[in-house]
């Protein structure tokens, strides 16, 4: 059975020590965030996820949710009691607003928890996770009334939530859907249509289920510009706010997956079902993206989490399994053979996953930094720049982060070799449940041309500039330090592939958009290395002046500057190949005819 063990020393070097998260205590709701509460937080983070959750992660994939004739749905085995505990812990109220029952902690102490969580049970985590995304668009669009309604029992866990927007017909062009939401004499709409792949839609885990939908109007314009936003519950509340009559929404059926089979995703049918409209009538597109964009976040989270668990797993079997011989003679004479650890291609694949799970966990947690200071730091300027480099940054964290994620699941299970496609060891979970993580919440198609197409051009290229300065300062800043100026240099390097790229967009994209198209995927993952890079200088440095210091645990930050240099060697060439790639354009890509794609018999 696969163990998982929190990688908290890693975390809290990055929050406490590459972030230094303390030096924000001047700004509201990091005053609360000192060392020994983000200690603490992550210490018993750590903790539940690896003691409660982790070992409900086969459960949940063998039993599955089982719908019942009446509609509804019972999670797996241990479930329930696992989300009463965490709900006990205050573990959901981490990030939510005071105002409404939370601790108003920053995000990056929700993003480390997101990760633990998503680590030990990716399918679990989906039930509080999308709960805290549909209560972010209600913090943002909602009315006060809605808001003192819905959020206190959400931010507490008693009830959950999800976000409706696909339909049979209809995924990413939302424009199309069809779900209608007729006004009523008191003030509600009737809200009637077919939704699909809705997580966690319907379950046994809370007394109630906010379902944020998706829907349009009569007479609204037949495009994204005609979309509305409603709130509809599971139960309608009573005068007293609380659960009472059963509203028309029910589960038609649970799709059947490739994985995260722990978590129920429903189809959900409305039937005249009573909504309240969400801000203003035909912008509810605006809205739901607050929900997306937190999610995208959440989901290149998952990325890492499943790269995570994985890699913990294979390591653990590499030191175990004996096969042949080190290549440069015995490594334990005593033995018939040696550990397959000591062979450079395990090797390979353990190295490459450990300089992608600590570089990618940085990424993470700065940019849930990014999110706070979006928010909360001093100047308007300061808002704007955070907003900028997360906005520019999000579909870098969907879109890389999990293909990557998908990617590293894999080779670990192929240290594995034969053990590694037998379900007992686990490793072919790992592999399924990160599959998802490309698709789900925009196809990491989609986030290369949301970054292509739409992010680097926003506001003249503010944010993609930002970018390139705050890259260039750490690399200048790496130069002068002893040891650090090779690393540095190669960054600079790829950081210049990136720059090439951008231009060759500006000087042929206009003219041929399918050009953009054929080279966003390239740029996505040439700035996922990049970015990469960028981290790892950051921690290159923090590491370079704890030795310095001589820290009883040098050993750690001694790995941290070989990792470094690890990452530099072996990933960044990549980014001039992907430019490569990107020039070529998409003359051949798109020259053959249909016909010319389909098999001669």
């Amino acid at each position: 059975m696969p163990t998982y063990t929190a990688p908290t020393r890693d975390t809290r070097f990055i929050i406490n020590e590459m972030l230094d998260l303390a030096s924000y205590g001047n700004l509201p709701g990091f005053e609360n965030a000192t060392p020994d509460m983000i200690d603490a937080v992550i210490s018993e983070a750590g903790k539940f996820c690896s003691e409660v959750l982790a070992p409900l992660n086969q459960v949940g994939d063998e039993q599955g949710c089982t719908r019942h004739e009446d509609g509804s749905v019972t999670t797996p085995d241990g479930f329930k009691e696992a989300y009463e505990q965490m709900v006990e812990g205050g573990w959901t109220t981490l990030t939510g607003a005071e105002e409404f029952g939370g601790q108003g902690l920053p995000h990056v102490m929700g993003f480390a928890f997101e990760e633990y969580m998503g680590t030990a049970n990716q399918a679990f985590a989906m039930y509080p996770g999308l709960t805290g995304g549909a209560a972010a668009a209600l913090a943002a669009a909602g009315s006060q009334e809605q808001k003192e309604m819905y959020l206190p029992k959400m931010i507490s866990g008693e009830w959950s939530g999800t976000m409706n927007l696909t339909e049979p017909h209809c995924g990413t062009d939302l424009g199309m859907i069809r779900t209608k939401a007729e006004p009523q004499a008191d003030g509600s709409y009737a809200v009637t249509g077919t939704k699909i792949f809705i997580s966690a839609g319907e379950h046994d885990l809370t007394s109630n289920i906010i379902h944020l939908v998706l829907a349009k109007t009569p007479g609204a314009p037949d495009s994204s510009k005609g979309i509305s936003l409603f709130v509809v519950p599971k139960f309608i509340l009573d005068e007293n706010g609380e659960p009472g009559e059963r509203n028309g929404v029910s589960c038609g059926s649970i799709e059947k997956k490739m994985g995260i089979h722990g978590n129920s995703t429903c189809v959900l049918n409305y039937d005249g079902a009573k909504g309240w409209l969400i801000g203003e009538e035909n912008k509810g597109l605006a809205a739901m993206f607050v929900m997306m964009n937190a999610a995208r976040l959440g989901v290149g989270i998952q990325g890492l989490a499943q790269a995570e668990v994985a890699y913990q797993n294979a390591v653990t079997y590499a030191l175990d399994r004996r096969q042949g011989r080190a290549l440069t003679g015995p490594a334990d004479k005593d033995a018939k053979a040696d550990p397959i650890f000591v062979h450079p291609d395990v090797r390979r694949m353990l190295m490459d996953a450990k300089a992608f799970n600590e570089g990618m966990r940085a990424l993470c947690l700065w940019g849930a930094l990014q999110v706070d200071l979006s928010h909360k730091a001093q100047t308007e300027e300061e808002r704007q720049l955070a907003d900028d480099l997360i906005g520019l940054m999000t579909p870098v964290i969907k879109g890389y982060g999990t293909d990557k994620g998908y990617d590293i699941a894999n080779n670990m299970q192929q240290v594995y070799g034969g053990h590694g496609y037998v379900k007992e060891w686990g490793m072919e979970q790992f592999v399924r449940d990160s599959r998802i993580a490309m698709i789900y919440e925009g196809t990491n198609g989609v986030q290369a041309m949301d970054l292509c197409g739409r992010k680097l051009a926003s506001n003249g290229g503010r944010a993609v500039q930002a970018y390139f300065a705050a890259v260039e300062e750490e690399i200048s800043s790496a130069k002068q330090i002893e040891g650090l100026s090779e690393m540095a240099e190669k960054v600079e390097k790829a950081l210049g592939e990136q720059k090439a790229a951008t231009g060759w967009f500006m000087q042929n994209a206009m003219a041929n958009p399918n050009h953009l198209g054929a080279g966003a995927h390239h740029y996505m993952h040439i700035m996922g290395i990049v970015t990469l890079g960028f981290m790892w200088l950051k921690m290159a440095k923090v590491a370079k002046a704890a030795l310095e210091a001589s820290p009883e645990d040098a050993a750690y930050y001694e790995a941290k500057l070989t990792t470094a240099a690890y990452y530099t060697e072996r990933y960044l060439p990549d980014a001039g190949a992907l430019r490569r790639k990107l020039e070529a354009g998409s003359d051949n890509m798109m020259a053959l005819p249909e016909e010319a794609f389909a098999t001669a018999a």
